[in-house]
């Protein structure tokens, strides 16, 4: 098989299986945001795999799925921002992909790249929802952390224990 169709059925698995995991949620937000079973894993080991390119392509491939899947659309460009960016930003693990404990970085830039996404959307596009007398920027800063920073800590503490550590370092040296 050769290396550009492995890495295809790698990145469709990958989506596939955040996809899966997308639906078991450990907790929901009422106005968009969830706390999943390491959905964001999989797109950040497959830039962790594969590099920055395939990354960011796969992030954005699972975030137009996410929209069609679960839409929460307010403005055309929120779309750009909760969706293909925001996902998207979770292939900057690619960024990590030759480096000692890639995997650990790589997941908290992804991850912290898709918080970042949120937070601008959640200021330029919601700030009229926020409670009055509260600063919009604090509000959605603290709103979008209370459902990616858990998210964040159980999948580095997941890519963290050794077991795993070793078992990703047996894949990556097989797909790659």
């Amino acid at each position: 098989m050769s290396s550009d169709v492995k890495r295809l059925v790698y990145c469709a698995i990958a989506i596939a299986l955040a996809t899966v995991t997308s639906f078991i949620k450990l907790t929901s937000l009422p106005f968009g945001g969830s706390v999943t079973l390491f959905s964001m894993f999989f797109i950040c080991l497959t830039g962790y795999l594969y590099g920055l390119k395939t990354g960011l392509m796969t992030g954005i491939a699972y975030g137009i799925l996410q929209l069609m899947l679960d839409p929460y659309i307010y403005a055309p460009m929120q779309i750009l921002l909760d969706f293909p960016f925001a996902f998207g930003a979770l292939g900057f693990s690619g960024l990590f992909w030759k480096s000692r404990h890639g995997l650990v970085k790589g997941c908290a830039a992804g991850m912290t790249g898709r918080y970042l996404c949120h937070v601008v959307s959640g200021y330029i596009f919601f700030a009229e929802y926020v409670p009055d007398g509260m600063n919009p920027i604090l509000y959605t800063l603290g709103y979008n952390l209370t459902y990616i920073l858990p998210e964040m800590m159980i999948t580095l503490i997941l890519v963290s224990i050794p077991t795993m550590v070793t078992a990703l370092s047996q894949v990556k040296r097989m797909v790659v």
